[in-house]
């Protein structure tokens, strides 16, 4: 008989469900736009609410994530707060949806435009976990095109939806967090098995899928290193980007080098605080100059 679950487990579950870092980023990269679009730190109020609209929808459809993937989270990480009974299916959607409505409570204020498309980027997120997928690379974009609307959610929050800047960021953006879910579907390839996925590797195999990965980071990488050479930047600017493509690097290498789905997550999880590491640091060299 499973034993009864405390309230204090059950708070220790519902933190395991938001994933810090990755709101953490979310909000991060609203703010990011914010301040590439203005040029300069906006009004704290606009941080604010700007950073809370990310990290709170970033946050609704990682713990909708979790309330989808119940079932394959008994294969794949059975660890979890649903499958190990810390939390119940009701406790985990109304916690997704009450962050869901916080976030776009955040939206509201920030305008009718900014409200619009944190609907589309929740709406996006939430039919992913609950259809899509499965569909392997059109999920895969569907996630990614969430991610990369945060730059352009900072751009409205401001007042410039059509700055270049944040529109590459975007960009960038898109194309790291791409190759960053079809590796992590080539991890997950046991559990996604169980409900017929399409993903890239089951379709044509685990090692496809991390080359395919590996040259979307890439991409990235070639990407900003003619931002280096075309932009004018700061040397600040340069030496994070620099860096931060040689952590890329390194854990790409790692990724195509990892033998079991352990160690390709590792790898994974360097390649993503590479990526936010140098997102925060090139907004600390444009905030303090």
């Amino acid at each position: 008989m499973q034993q009864s679950v405390t309230l204090g487990q059950k708070f220790k579950g519902a933190l395991q469900l938001f994933r810090p870092e990755l709101p953490l980023a979310a909000g991060l990269c609203v703010v990011i736009g914010q301040v590439v679009a203005l040029g300069r730190l906006p009004a704290l109020s606009l941080v604010g609410l700007g950073f809370g609209c990310g990290f709170l929808l970033s946050a609704s459809a990682l713990i909708t994530n979790d309330y989808f993937d119940r079932e394959v989270d008994r294969i794949n990480a059975p660890q979890r707060p649903l499958p190990s009974g810390l939390l119940t299916p009701f406790e985990v959607m109304a916690l997704g949806l009450a962050t869901a409505l916080l976030g776009l409570g955040a939206a509201w204020i920030l305008g009718p435009v900014a409200f619009g498309v944190s609907v589309l980027i929740w709406l996006l997120g939430f039919a992913y976990n609950a259809k899509f997928k499965a569909t392997g690379l059109w999920g895969n974009l569907m996630v990614s095109t969430s991610v990369g609307s945060t730059f352009l959610l900072g751009g409205i929050s401001v007042g410039q939806l059509w700055h270049p800047a944040i529109w590459l960021l975007a960009g960038i953006t898109f194309c790291f967090d791409l190759a960053e879910e079809i590796a992590g579907d080539a991890m997950d390839a046991e559990g996604d098995q169980y409900l017929g996925s399409r993903s890239l590797a089951l379709v044509y195999g685990r090692a496809t899928a991390l080359r395919v990965a590996a040259v979307l980071f890439g991409v990235v990488v070639v990407v900003t290193l003619l931002v280096v050479v075309l932009g004018n930047l700061l040397l600040q600017q340069v030496l994070t980007i620099l860096v931060t493509n040689l952590l890329i690097i390194f854990f790409v290498v790692r990724l195509l080098r990892s033998q079991t789905p352990a160690e390709g997550r590792q790898a994974m999880r360097g390649l993503y605080l590479s990526g936010s590491l140098g997102l925060l640091g090139f907004l600390l060299a444009m905030v303090f100059v």
